[in-house]
C-alpha cells in the first residue's frame, strides 16, 4: 500500500511539474517575442490588463483547494453523498462570484484613465475592451474551478495539467500570431478569452467522464455543507487577500506611480512566475498526501515530510533563484534585449531575493492546508500583505518601480518572520519542532549556497578578466558547493539510501 501511494505521489508530482512547466515555458518564451514587437508602452498597457483581470481568480476563495481536500476526505470514507453536496455548493457560490467579479468589472473598465493618469491616451480605450474580454472569460472560469479540484481530489492530477498547461501554451501561442499580424489589445484580449472559455469546456466535459456517478443538483446546495466550506477557506481566503497585497497589485502600483517602467516590472515579474509556478506546481501535490496523514493521525510523519520537503523546496529555489539574481543583467540581455536589462537589472535582482524569502514557505501552507489548520495561521499572511502593500506605496511614491519591488521585500521578511514566531507555536497537526526545521529545512541548504555568492562577489569587485582564473575559481566554487551538499545539504538516511542504490560512488 505504501509503494503504491508513493507512485501515486510521484506521478502526481510529475503532473503538476508539467502543469507548472508549461506555465514557466509561457513565462519564459512569451516575452521575448511581445517585447520585441510590441512598443514598450503598448506592452505595459497590456500587462496592466493581464494583472487587473488576474483579480477575479482571488474571488475563488481558496474553493478549488477546499474541493480537492474534501472530495479526496469524502472518497476515503465512501460518501458520495457529501462529496457531492460540496461540489455542488462550490459551484453555487463560485457561480455567483463570477456573476459579482463581471459587474464588477465594469466600473473598473469605466475608471481606467482616472486609475492610470501617465497611460498615454491613445491606449486607453482598447484597454477597456481588452480588460472586459480577459476578465469576463475568468469570470466564468470560477465555476469551471470545480472541476479541476475534483481531478486533485482523486488524485487525478495529470487531467488539471494536461488542460490548464495546454490552454496557456496556446494562449501564447494566439497571442503570438495576433501580435505579429498586428493585432491591437483588444484583439489579444479576444484570443486569451476564447482559449479560456474552451478549455472550460474541456474540463466539464472531462468531469463527466471521469465521474460519472457524480450528481451535482441544486437539492444537494446544503447550508450546513456551505458552513464547512467557509469554516476552510475562512483562512485560505485571508492568505489569497494577501497574495493579492503582496504580487497582485505591483504592477498596478508601478502604472500609477511611473507608467514607463511597467513593461520593465512586468518582464521581471514573469521570471519570478516561473519561480512561483515551478514551487507550487512541485509541492501542491502535498495537499492530498497531507490530508491522507491527517486521516489517520500521524501528526509525526506529516512534520517530518514537512521539512524534508523544505528542504528540497530550498535547494529548488537556490538552483533557479541565484542564477537569475548573480546574472540578472546576463539574463534580460539575451532574453528581452540590453533595453530592458538596463531598466530591469535591479527590479529583477529584488523581486528574486523577496520571492525566494517567500516561496520558502510553500511546502509548511501545503501541509496546513492538507492537515485542515490553516485556519489557525491567518493574522501573519494578513500582516505581510499589509506590511508590503504600505511599503510598496510609500516607497514607489519615492523611488518608482524600484520601489514597489523593494515594498515585496520588505513583506516577504514580516512573512517568514511571523510562521517562525507566531505561526508555527501555534501548530498542532502537524508536528515538528522549529529547530529541526531551522536546521534542516533552511540552513542546510542556504550553507550549500555561501561559495557561488562568495565568487559571484569576488568577481564584481576583482573586476578580473583572467579567463584562467575565472575557470579556476568556477571549478574551486563547484567542488566546495558539492561537498557541502554531500556532507552537510543532505541528512544522514539520504546519503545512506544513495549509497546503497548505487547512485553515489562509496566516499
Amino acid at each position: 500500500m505504501a509503494k503504491r501511494e508513493n507512485l501515486v505521489l510521484i506521478k502526481n508530482a510529475v503532473a503538476n511539474i508539467i502543469r507548472g512547466g508549461a506555465a514557466a515555458l509561457v513565462a519564459l518564451a512569451l516575452p521575448p517575442f511581445l517585447t520585441r514587437l510590441m512598443p514598450a508602452d503598448s506592452y505595459g498597457a497590456w500587462s496592466l490588463v493581464l494583472q487587473i483581470s488576474a483579480y477575479v481568480g482571488y474571488l475563488d476563495f481558496g474553493i478549488q483547494t477546499a474541493v480537492g481536500r474534501f472530495v479526496a476526505h469524502a472518497n476515503a470514507r465512501s460518501d458520495p453523498q457529501h462529496r457531492d453536496s460540496i461540489i455542488s455548493t462550490a459551484l453555487a457560490v463560485l457561480g455567483v462570484t463570477g456573476i459579482v467579479s463581471i459587474a464588477g468589472s465594469l466600473p473598473v473598465a469605466a475608471s481606467w484613465p482616472l486609475i492610470f493618469r501617465q497611460m498615454p491616451p491613445a491606449f486607453v480605450g482598447e484597454a477597456r475592451v481588452a480588460l472586459l474580454l480577459v476578465a469576463g472569460s475568468l469570470a466564468v472560469g470560477l465555476p469551471a474551478s470545480v472541476f479541476n479540484g475534483i481531478f486533485i481530489g482523486m488524485q487525478r492530477n495529470e487531467i488539471p495539467a494536461a488542460i490548464i498547461g495546454g490552454s496557456r501554451i496556446l494562449s501564447a501561442v494566439s497571442l503570438v500570431f495576433v501580435v505579429r499580424h498586428g493585432g491591437d489589445l483588444i484583439q489579444m484580449g479576444a484570443a486569451v478569452a476564447g482559449v479560456n472559455l474552451a478549455s472550460y469546456i474541456l474540463q466539464y466535459l472531462m468531469y463527466r467522464k471521469m465521474v460519472p456517478g457524480s450528481q451535482p443538483s441544486v437539492r444537494l446546495i446544503s447550508r450546513n455543507t456551505g458552513r464547512e466550506l467557509f469554516d476552510y477557506c475562512l483562512s485560505l481566503s485571508v492568505w489569497s487577500f494577501a497574495m493579492l497585497l503582496v504580487t497582485g497589485l505591483d504592477i498596478a502600483l508601478v502604472g500609477y506611480f511611473q507608467f514607463e517602467a511597467v513593461a520593465y516590472y512586468a518582464t521581471a515579474a514573469s521570471l519570478i512566475a516561473f519561480l512561483t509556478g515551478l514551487q507550487n506546481a512541485i509541492f501542491g501535490v502535498m495537499v492530498p498526501s497531507a490530508a491522507v496523514l491527517h486521516a489517520r493521525g500521524d501528526t509525526k510523519e506529516l512534520g517530518r515530510v514537512m521539512i524534508t520537503a523544505t528542504r528540497y523546496s530550498t535547494f529548488l529555489l537556490l538552483l533557479t533563484g541565484l542564477p537569475l539574481a548573480l546574472a540578472a543583467t546576463h539574463v534580460l540581455t539575451v532574453w528581452v534585449g540590453p533595453g530592458y536589462a538596463a531598466r530591469g537589472t535591479r527590479i529583477l535582482q529584488v523581486l528574486v531575493a523577496a520571492n525566494m524569502i517567500r516561496l520558502s514557505a510553500v511546502p509548511y501552507v501545503m501541509a496546513l492546508i492538507g492537515a485542515g489548520e490553516q485556519r489557525l495561521v491567518t493574522v501573519t499572511p494578513f500582516l505581510e500583505g499589509a506590511c508590503n502593500l504600505l511599503a510598496s506605496i510609500v516607497a514607489g511614491y519615492m523611488f518608482g518601480a524600484l520601489g514597489v519591488a523593494v515594498g515585496t521585500l520588505i513583506g516577504a521578511l514580516v512573512g517568514v518572520g511571523g510562521n517562525l514566531l507566531y505561526n508555527m507555536r501555534r501548530t498542532v497537526r502537524v508536528a515538528f519542532r522549529i529547530s529541526d526545521y531551522l536546521r534542516d529545512g533552511l540552513l542546510r541548504p542556504a550553507v550549500c549556497a555561501l561559495p557561488p555568492i562568495a565568487f559571484s562577489i569576488v568577481l564584481h569587485y576583482s573586476g578580473s578578466s583572467n579567463l584562467m582564473i575565472k575557470s579556476l575559481g568556477f571549478f574551486a566554487t563547484l567542488v566546495a558547493t558539492l561537498l557541502l551538499f554531500w556532507y552537510w545539504g543532505l541528512v544522514g538516511s539520504e546519503r545512506g539510501r544513495l549509497r546503497t542504490r548505487g547512485l553515489v560512488p562509496q566516499l
